[in-house]
């Protein structure tokens, strides 16, 4: 006969086990979908400036651009991260 009481806590392991998974698994296709989001748009500010940000941020050291930039990533995060969320 079989025991259910002995199977029990194994079978609520295994849908807690599917349930782990489906959240990280979905956490990796947001993650992936996210940066893709986010590569390009980053692309585009660059492609669009009509100066070299590397040059601009690195070199001549413009703590405003730095700035500007920075508050771009940060919108960008934000908007992606309501995405996800779903509001």
């Amino acid at each position: 006969m079989l025991n259910l009481a002995a199977i029990a806590p194994t079978l609520g392991m295994i849908v807690k086990l599917e349930e782990i998974w489906n959240v990280i698994e979905a956490t990796v296709i947001f993650v992936a979908i996210g940066l893709i989001v986010f590569t390009v748009a980053f692309l585009i500010v660059v492609l669009v400036a009509p100066f070299s940000v590397k040059k601009e941020i690195e070199d001549d050291q413009n703590t405003s651009l730095a700035i500007i930039i920075g508050s771009i990533i940060i919108g960008i995060a934000m908007i992606i991260a309501a995405a996800i969320q779903g509001n």
